[in-house]
């Protein structure tokens, strides 16, 4: 199974312009991830896919791989969907340029998912970690899913969901990490599809998917990294980093 993973880098990012090219420790936030990816020895090669000059030579200066994409693109997945149309490839990964704390047992984890006679079903796949904080369960900044008992994604929000109707049940809540991995045939039926109107309502790219029928397999894993959204997010970072 051939596999490459592919780092969408968008430099005018709404909630924090700029992100990717914020110093954190001695390295950019987008040269973390790009490394960190690459040392996993996972992958038969990482590619960044930005629209930025600034982005593109800061990878492209230190030997990395790195393309310019040739039109806008709503998100990362149609991004990523663009490069990799001529690629000779079996499953891409799809490591947001903004988690710079990128491990190789989160990613091994999902690529697991595509292997043997069940993961032959398998065509988008993405992981979980548990949400106990209850102010990250109620911040809009940390996307939420609803599983079924497969571990198949039954929907994604901002809000918290479920819903504690009744607090008495216990329910445990899933923050959704933003690192996906696709069969190539399904990665570029996506880009084919228009916006759905879920995805417009949260702003959540994934739940296009949903909306066409495709169902999504999730994994669970203790992440513990930190998705670079806002400052604060940076100095959390910064002091993980330390």
């Amino acid at each position: 199974m051939k596999t490459v993973a592919m780092i969408p880098a968008r430099y005018a990012a709404t909630r924090f312009p700029g992100k990717l090219m914020q110093v954190l420790g001695k390295k950019t936030v987008i040269r973390h991830t790009y490394d960190n990816t690459v040392g996993t020895g996972l992958f038969d090669q990482v590619v960044v896919v930005t629209d930025s000059e600034l982005i593109y030579r800061e990878i492209a200066d230190d030997g990395g791989a790195v393309v310019m994409s040739k039109r806008p693109h709503e998100s990362g997945s149609d991004r990523i969907a663009e490069a990799a149309a001529d690629m000779d490839v079996d499953v891409v990964v799809n490591v947001q340029g903004d988690e710079p704390f990128v491990r190789r047992e989160p990613l091994e984890t999902l690529l697991a998912l595509f292997r043997g006679e069940d993961g032959a079903q398998v065509q988008v796949a993405s992981l979980v970690q548990m949400l106990k904080e209850q102010r990250l369960i109620d911040d809009p900044n940390y996307v939420k899913v609803a599983m079924d008992k497969n571990n198949n994604a039954l929907f994604f929000s901002r809000s918290a969901i479920p819903y504690p109707r009744d607090p008495a049940a216990a329910p445990v809540y899933y923050e959704h990490i933003g690192v996906y991995a696709f069969r190539k045939k399904a990665l570029l039926q996506f880009a084919t599809w228009p916006i759905s109107p879920l995805e417009a309502v949260e702003k959540i790219e994934c739940l296009r998917y949903l909306e066409n029928g495709v169902p999504i397999r999730m994994a669970i894993t203790n992440y513990m990294g930190v998705e670079i959204d806002t400052p604060e997010d940076l100095e959390r970072a910064a002091h993980l980093l330390k």
